[in-house]
């Protein structure tokens, strides 16, 4: 089992998790960071290759931490999603990957012609794309 953090905190002002792992120094994780990797079906699909881009999560905030048993924690977010469990052990990935995990996210973004700026409410958009010549 992985080890779990000593301390976790949230600092809603900024909206990071701060994560303390035993002789570690403390990590701070953006919530859109959290967010757009969360470990639910929802991101992840249900396999390889079936993973959904998140976009427009900029803004987006934890609103609640849960303990699940003593190995995973259930963040809520404001947009409504609240159904990711993180393991200590993906927590620790997180931290440990967190620019190399971000670049990644920012290039998938740029490739799908996608933005992490939220749309506002009630807008709808449809991509045509031109078709093959």
């Amino acid at each position: 089992m992985e080890t779990a953090p000593e301390r976790i905190t949230l600092h809603r002002k900024s909206a990071q998790l701060e994560l303390q792992f035993p002789g570690e120094d403390a990590f701070l994780l953006a919530a859109e960071y959290l967010r757009v990797y969360s470990p639910s079906a929802e991101v992840r699909g249900h396999g390889k290759g079936q993973e959904i881009l998140q976009t427009g999560k900029r803004d987006v905030r934890i609103t609640n931490i849960e303990a699940i048993g003593n190995y995973a924690i259930r963040l809520d977010f404001d947009d409504g999603h609240k159904t990711g469990i993180y393991s200590w052990g993906y927590l620790r990935e997180l931290c440990h990957n967190n620019e190399k995990l971000w670049q990644e996210y920012i290039d998938k973004l740029k490739a799908a012609g996608e933005t992490r700026v939220p749309l506002p409410p009630d807008t709808q958009v449809i991509k045509i794309h031109p078709a093959p010549e």
